[in-house]
């Protein structure tokens, strides 16, 4: 008969962690035929585990610590195609490509959007490499030079030059941050596990029930 303990051994094995992407995957497959266009964002989960480091060096109280899901998201339907997991410090714009990559596994891409964090030769190639557009803006000090990638010199130009048509369709993006959202405010943006590889897998967790 099982325990209460069953989830909580669950989540700390981590030969959970490649079968609860799966489910995200096959959750998000169902509205396949509806989701062309995607956004991609990070939002952070406390955990219940604490950092003693300011209280020992500054006197300060104890932090948290917290996870990052770097989350790829349907602009319709709000579903998680994609998901990453990293530490609290995790860069956001390496995680692009590799979502972008998972999605396309089950999603025709048209349109990608995403913030100035994510402003990368690599990272519009990216999206070019799986058949969609990206629409990241260009920070201030960027240039039009191409620097080996013909699509950056291509949206920069179209970005100086359409700008409000460009920012039509950045406009997207603040999908992502409601899907981040309505996670939060359905499944709590507090992690319980304790242990590292569990809190991940609970994040999964939540991830799937928000899906279906």
């Amino acid at each position: 008969t099982p325990d209460f303990n069953v989830p909580s051994k669950l989540f700390k094995n981590p030969d959970m962690t490649p079968i609860l992407h799966q489910l995200i995957t096959l959750s998000a497959l169902p509205v396949a035929g509806i989701e062309v266009d995607f956004a991609v964002d990070s939002t952070g989960f406390r955990t219940n585990t604490f950092s003693s480091y300011c209280e020992d060096k500054y006197g300060k109280t104890k932090e948290r610590h917290w996870i990052k899901a770097h989350l790829c998201g349907g602009i319709k339907t709000n579903i998680v195609a994609a998901v990453a997991i990293t530490g609290e410090n995790g860069a956001d714009s390496p995680e692009f490509g590799p979502l972008i990559k998972k999605t396309a596994t089950g999603f025709t891409i048209d349109e990608v959007t995403a913030d100035l964090a994510y402003s990368s030769r690599r990272n519009l190639q990216a999206v070019e490499n799986a058949g969609g557009k990206a629409y990241i803006p260009f920070k201030k000090n960027a240039t039009g030079r191409a620097g080996g990638s013909a699509i950056w010199k291509n949206m920069f130009h179209y970005f100086q030059l359409n700008r409000d048509e460009f920012m039509e369709h950045y406009h997207k993006r603040s999908n992502i941050e409601a899907t981040n959202a309505a996670i939060k405010r359905k499944f709590g943006e507090t992690l319980k596990s304790k242990n590292p590889v569990a809190q991940v897998n609970e994040l999964l967790a939540k991830i799937i029930a928000y899906n279906l």
